[in-house]
């Protein structure tokens, strides 16, 4: 069965199936298109891109870019590299970036397809829990520059989002539980029968239950595109989808983006979050112990070794500090979230601890 989830004024689609969807759907998405020039990393099997390829039409010139996994990997230096290889190869605004990877390979593709004659299509293809209910939906493209992470970028929504969750089936469990941490953030900060689905199946979602999988990708895919759809730019009730994210990524720019992945320090992120909304009043000790049973059920353990001292100078440097004050994503309840530049800066520093 394919579940359709239509994103933004464009109205393009996100796409949830299995690997059927790719012959399916590629050939009359790349109708237009000359050339493609399909982006991946070095760890996606071989197998998925073979999958990919063998679904676009032979009359279309190919080509493969491999980038290194990881955050390093958006860079300006990958960046240059592609669009360098773009030129050389002659491909114009008639032709199409195909992103097959995580958040990194489409975050990158992205940002290129954004710059290069001022923007040609691209599809994305996840193949990570967390890129396919999180940043493959919403237009959002970055790299990372020395300063912080997702700095530099621009807004530009794929043409297609085409997702498989039998891709899901070789993600290191690692990965995995990574990519769950996003799809709790749903369920935390606007659809409470996310996180109720956790609460009741947390047992079948470990064991990677397809049908509750999907269920749960369809439902986070949902509720980004009603958020993203109202608010594009991010310039209101999108900012809520950044919850934990002020937390986690200063703790990823801590640690140089090495030895942690996004969706682990958003966990931790999320459960500092979390307490800093029962420090302020905004939950009681009961909500904020329930999200922290729904953590520790899933094995995305505390595991903080942060302060505040040491992640300050990385939170200041965040791109949602505005005029030297952080903003902050807070609960009021669970499925219940808001943005506020106003909180007690000592509870603030407890949060990490």
């Amino acid at each position: 069965m394919i579940k359709k989830v239509l994103v933004g004024d464009e109205k393009y689609k996100v796409l949830i199936g299995r690997n059927g969807i790719f012959k399916d759907f590629l050939p009359n998405s790349l109708a237009r298109n000359k050339k493609i020039l399909v982006i991946s990393d070095e760890n996606i099997p071989r197998k998925y891109i073979e999958l990919v390829i063998k679904s676009i039409p032979s009359n279309k010139v190919v080509n493969i870019h491999k980038i290194k996994p990881g955050e390093e990997s958006k860079s300006f230096a990958n960046f240059q590299i592609i669009l360098n290889k773009l030129a050389k190869k002659k491909y114009d605004r008639s032709d199409c970036i195909v992103a097959i990877g995580g958040g990194v390979v489409g975050d990158l593709s992205g940002f290129v397809a954004a710059s290069y004659m001022r923007g040609i299509d691209y599809i994305q293809i996840p193949t990570t829990l967390l890129s396919q209910v999180d940043s493959s939906v919403g237009g959002k493209t970055a790299i990372n520059i020395e300063s912080g992470k997702n700095l530099v970028g621009a807004f530009k929504n794929p043409k297609l989002v085409l997702i498989s969750s039998t891709f899901l089936r070789t993600l290191p469990d690692r990965e995995f539980r990574a990519g769950i941490a996003e799809v709790i953030k749903y369920g935390l900060i606007y659809n409470k029968r996310i996180f109720n689905i956790f609460e009741k199946e947390n047992k079948l979602i470990l064991k990677r239950n397809q049908r509750i999988i999907e269920k749960l990708i369809h439902e986070s895919v949902k509720t980004k595109a009603e958020i993203v759809t109202e608010d594009e730019k991010e310039l209101g009730i999108r900012a809520i989808l950044n919850f934990g994210h002020t937390y986690g990524h200063a703790i990823e720019a801590k640690n140089n983006y090495k030895n942690i992945l996004h969706g682990e320090a958003v966990a931790m992120g999320m459960r500092m979050a979390s307490k800093m909304s029962m420090l302020e009043g905004h939950i009681n000790e009961a909500a904020y112990k329930k999200i922290i049973n729904v953590f520790d059920m899933l094995g995305l353990s505390k595991n903080i070794s942060n302060n505040y001292s040491d992640l300050k100078k990385f939170i200041m440097n965040d791109k949602k500090v505005k005029s030297g004050n952080i903003s902050l994503i807070l609960l009021e309840g669970i499925g219940l979230s808001f943005q506020t530049q106003e909180f007690n800066i000592e509870n603030f520093k407890k949060s990490f601890s």
